[in-house]
């Protein structure tokens, strides 16, 4: 396809607690991509978060991942331009990676002809959580609002929830990043049934909490199942987390951190929660994006 096609995609928030690699919720900031083809080469530029850091090759994860959509269609093209303005911040939890990995495959469909057949919307997330490893991130990130994932037969799959009227989140940013694998191996292989068992009954409730009780937010919150194994590689923001929750905000681990992420409404909101902030971290408050990925 000539010209270039432009890709807006959301940040994102997963597990929200308890709801480890299956919930996700989409926030209202944005990185945005335009793609188009060339005869020779991957060129990348990139603007804001990860200028100067990230390669502008072919070894950019939105690259890499357009390219892969390319070759499932089979459309494998010579050369792709590609310039980013990113806004999510890198490696803090805030899925800037689903981010990057849905925006390539999305510029990919739609700079092949008749794409949208062979990578209808559950192979393009299949692909996208493929890539990334889980699917939580990206299912919020593709469908926008609040997202529900899991991997049934060897393929992932999600479905949205519609997220309570005013449900909005604060955000705590450390200056400090966390890679995702690093985070992961403090995991254990197993839990005690008791942790299990509180895991699934808050997120079954968080779900409730998510979509018309935001009453709820709190208890719906408390996780034992991935945040207490974190405090060693993030001291601070568990340290914020439990500050914040003793104070009765609905804070959690944004994904594999050091975000912390505190959700609350329209009417429940209380701006003080801002003065529990570490020293250097950045603040911000984040509407729900309810739309998802676009692409034009």
């Amino acid at each position: 396809m000539s010209g270039a096609v432009r890709v807006r995609v959301p940040a994102t928030s997963a597990n929200l607690g308890p709801g480890f690699d299956s919930l996700g919720l989409a926030l209202a900031l944005y990185d945005e991509v335009e793609a188009s083809l060339t005869d020779d080469g991957v060129v990348v530029s990139v603007e804001g978060a990860g200028a100067g850091e990230l390669p502008a090759d072919e070894r950019h994860l939105v690259a890499r991942a357009a390219y892969a959509a390319f070759d499932a269609l089979g459309a494998r093209p010579a050369g792709l331009r590609l310039r980013c303005v990113n806004r999510i911040p890198q490696a803090r939890g805030l899925g800037s990676s689903a981010a990057a990995i849905v925006a390539g495959v999305l510029a990919a469909r739609a700079l092949t002809p008749d794409s949208t057949e062979r990578l209808d919307p559950a192979a393009t997330l299949a692909l996208c959580a493929e890539l990334e490893g889980h699917a939580d991130n990206v299912a919020a990130c593709l469908l926008g609002g609040a997202t529900i994932a899991w991997l049934q037969d060897d393929t992932f799959k999600a479905t949205r929830l519609e997220p309570v009227d005013g449900l909005r989140a604060w955000v705590f940013v450390p200056g400090d990043r966390s890679e995702t694998v690093q985070s992961r191996q403090l995991l254990p292989a197993s839990v005690p049934h008791a942790d299990a068992a509180h895991a699934a009954g808050r997120a079954a409730l968080l779900v409730r909490a998510l979509t018309g009780a935001p009453e709820l937010l709190l208890p719906a919150t408390e996780d034992r199942l991935h945040q207490p194994y974190r405090k060693s590689v993030m001291p601070e923001s568990i340290e914020l987390v439990t500050r914040l929750r003793a104070a009765g905000a609905a804070a959690v681990i944004s994904g594999a951190g050091p975000t912390v992420l505190s959700l609350d409404t329209n009417e429940g909101g209380d701006d003080t929660v801002v003065r529990d902030s570490p020293a250097g971290w950045a603040v911000q408050r984040l509407e729900v994006d309810r739309s998802g990925a676009a692409c034009r």
